[in-house]
């Protein structure tokens, strides 16, 4: 009897840990393949309750996290600590997702073991270095490294072809993100609805939205729920310090604006099937609200998914309160063009990516 291929899965970070479950619940279920779900840490509680909603097993935790942790810190701590364990027990394939620094370590983690490794959600581009500033270089420094890139759409495809990675080398398998929105919504046993009266959910974090970006968008909200008698805002905001610190002495006393925590992965999927639209400047909600036909105001000014603008299923609005009140408003006074938005095709796959994840893998190995 053969020894079962190994597969050793990298994760760090909530979104990480979303994209991942169903790649590592399919592997589980293939005969032959043994997984390796290593964590880095780089989230804490966010990914722990992930991971305990999807039912993952961890094989280690490294706990790189620290109060205050730079980027070169835990960039430093998660790379030791992966190097270490591929030297104890190499794996066949090292699996990372996205565009996150446990992304890109394990990677070059990867690759100093000369362990052959493979990108999930590989080829997204926004051209721009610093926008978003470290994801865009993490993901273009894990397409060097990587042997297996599995592009989520035909363009990301194409972009890593036009950096010289060969065809041999690429598949297009859909977005598993979207995998995982379709188990929990049937785990849930729920669907899209609109919980009347408007509603808007909001998401913010990016490091080019801290600052005065965050505090225009704080006015914009301010802003509509003026205009807007019955509109309820629901904010779930981010650990930063940095966020915080502009929205909760903006919005923190307004009594139809709803602050939180971070949502565990399933009340947020609720959270966006209850909303009228959502304003956010995450790339992962681009992908999966537009399968809850909810439409998505990107608060960035460019985007490494051009597909969802395309597809009409999300705009690109940029931090300026004149800019976010004027598409939001649009939405909200004109039914046509609601519809329209909310109707539009997923451009991001079916909900069979991670078949097609470890399909590539195996027909490689």
């Amino acid at each position: 009897m053969s020894d079962p291929l190994v597969l050793a899965v990298v994760l760090g970070t909530r979104p990480e840990a979303v994209k991942l479950a169903p790649v590592i619940i399919e592997a589980a279920a293939r005969p032959g393949l043994r997984i390796d779900v290593i964590s880095t840490g780089q989230h804490d509680d966010m990914l722990r309750s992930m991971i305990e909603w999807f039912g993952i097993e961890l094989t280690l935790d490294l706990e790189v996290m620290t109060p205050d942790q730079t980027i070169s810190g835990v960039a430093a701590a998660a790379l030791d600590g992966l190097s270490k364990r591929f030297r104890d027990h190499r794996p066949d394939w090292v699996l990372v997702q996205g565009d996150t620094t446990t992304a890109f370590v394990g990677a070059l983690a990867g690759f100093y073991d000369r362990i052959r490794v493979a990108h999930v959600e590989a080829g997204l581009r926004t051209d721009d270095r610093f926008n978003p500033y470290p994801e865009e270089m993490n993901r273009r420094l894990v397409g060097r490294l990587a042997d297996l890139h599995l592009a989520p759409t035909a363009r990301a495809a194409d972009n890593l072809r036009s950096e010289g990675v060969t065809d041999a080398a690429i598949d297009i398998t859909g977005n598993t993100g979207i995998d995982a929105l379709f188990l929990t919504l049937d785990r849930l046993g729920v669907q899209p609805q609109h919980s009347g009266g408007r509603r808007i959910l909001v998401t913010a974090h990016r490091r080019e939205n801290h600052g005065e970006a965050m505090r225009g968008i704080c006015e914009a909200i301010l802003r509509l729920l003026e205009r807007y008698p019955d509109l309820v805002v629901e904010f779930p905001m981010h650990r930063s310090p940095r966020v915080r610190a502009e929205v909760v002495p903006l919005l923190g006393q307004h009594p139809r604006v709803q602050l939180g925590e971070p949502m565990p992965h399933h009340e947020f999927v609720q959270a966006m099937a209850r909303a009228t639209l959502i304003l956010s400047d995450s790339g992962g909600v681009q992908e999966e609200a537009p399968s809850l036909g909810k439409p998505v105001l990107v608060m960035r000014d460019s985007t490494e998914r051009p597909e969802a603008i395309e597809a009409g299923v999300a705009e690109l609005v940029g931090c300026r309160p004149d800019d976010i009140v004027a598409s939001v408003t649009r939405l909200f006074d004109d039914p046509v063009a609601y519809e329209q938005m909310a109707k539009a095709v997923n451009p991001f796959g079916d909900g069979t990516a991670a078949r097609q994840t470890i399909d590539s893998i195996l027909r490689r190995s």
